[in-house]
């Protein structure tokens, strides 16, 4: 009986991936030697014209929300811009959920110098299906603004993430280029919310905190309820709660990283690697998400930025610049306490925010060995 013998598969990649890292610190007083002019030469390392000419490119970002005011500054976003302009990209599109949401911070065509966009569309629902089936992420719904791009740049601002341990180029994608449906699936994965009506004081601080509207006030009983449909176990209402009357149950941070980590690898696939570029902002690095509606002082001094056409070595890099030992002192809010850990957003989330980036690598992500490159 005849067999059939599989293709040889490629011999694996030996060279480290690069990372660019432009440091924030100055040695003499000369524009030239400031965070933004190492950004330009940061980006020339990525031969910009041979990637980018007439490609249409969309850059991923997080505009924030509400009163948050640490995002990524303008000035950075204009100089990548212009970069992709002078190296005759066809289109430039600067998206994230809700545009309405960045004009606050400076994110609109006129300071950028590119289209603003939803990451889904106009009508918020330009969207793709794909099947995961792990557990109960049985499918998660892509960005189709982001998929349709011939080039993706994923622009992130690193920081603190109360679910995911950090925020960076990997949380940008699987909750970045995901609507709402598929960020509660995900979430869901961590486990469920609990409520303690003997510790609620009813404050109502929850109910605004809350993005999506799932929580209710019962005036008469005095208490909150939740409508499950409508919640993405953000954490939001958990975060704000001055009693500690919220908490997560049955956690399982292992399975909602695994979730990450495979929305993370199903979008990557959608991209030749020559196609991908990831930026990682460390300044103004705050302990929650920016999506949180409000700033808080950094955790640890401007870092720069690092850069890395590998996911992973970008994000690896990132994390492997802060230390516990830079730990400002007004970094966390008074009374809170650093737990036990290894990184400095370990000790303070009790999640190892490398996990993420492991488990992408397993499923052939990037790598997380990189060599790392100072732009002079």
């Amino acid at each position: 009986m005849a067999t059939r013998t599989s293709p040889a598969r490629p011999a694996p990649n030996t060279v480290k991936p690069v990372v660019y890292f432009a440091d924030a610190a100055v040695t003499r007083m000369e524009s030239s030697l400031t965070l933004p002019a190492k950004f330009k030469r940061l980006l020339e390392k990525f031969d910009l014209p041979a990637r980018v000419k007439d490609k249409r490119v969309g850059i991923k970002m997080h505009f924030g929300g509400d009163i948050g005011y640490t995002t990524i500054s303008p000035v950075f976003i204009r100089i990548l811009v212009q970069a992709l302009k002078d190296a005759g990209a066809r289109h430039i599109k600067a998206m994230d959920n809700n545009p309405a949401d960045g004009i606050a911070r400076g994110y609109t065509r006129e300071v950028l110098g590119c289209d603003v966009v939803s990451t889904f569309g106009a009508s918020q629902k330009y969207l793709y299906h794909e099947p995961i089936g792990f557990k109960t992420l049985d499918e998660a719904l892509l960005s189709g603004e982001a998929v349709d791009c011939d080039y993706f740049i994923d622009f992130s601002h690193i920081k603190g993430h109360g679910d995911c341990g950090f925020g960076g180029a990997l949380k940008n994608i699987a909750m970045g280029v995901t609507p709402p449906e598929t960020r509660g699936k995900l979430h869901r994965l961590e486990g469920g919310i609990a409520y303690d009506p003997k510790k609620c004081t009813f404050c109502k601080k929850c109910l605004p905190a809350c993005p999506n509207g799932a929580i209710n006030a019962d005036e008469k009983a005095k208490r909150v309820s939740f409508f499950f449909h409508h919640c993405t176990y953000c954490q939001h209402c958990i975060l704000i709660c001055p009693t500690h009357a919220l908490k997560l149950t049955n956690r399982r941070f292992e399975d909602f990283a695994e979730g990450m980590a495979r929305i993370t690898a199903l979008f990557l696939k959608k991209f030749k690697p020559e196609n991908l570029l990831f930026i990682n902002v460390l300044l103004n690095i705050t302990m929650f998400c920016d999506c949180s509606g409000l700033s808080t002082p950094a955790l640890v001094p401007d870092l720069g930025i690092v850069a890395s056409t590998d996911l992973i070595a970008a994000d690896t890099a990132a994390l492997d610049l802060i230390k516990p030992e830079q730990l400002l002192p007004n970094g966390l809010p008074k009374g809170r306490e650093l737990c036990a850990g290894t990184h400095l957003f370990e000790q303070i989330h009790g999640k190892d925010p490398y996990v993420m980036l492991q488990l992408l690598e397993r499923l052939g992500g990037g790598r997380s060995d990189y060599t790392l490159t100072e732009i002079k």
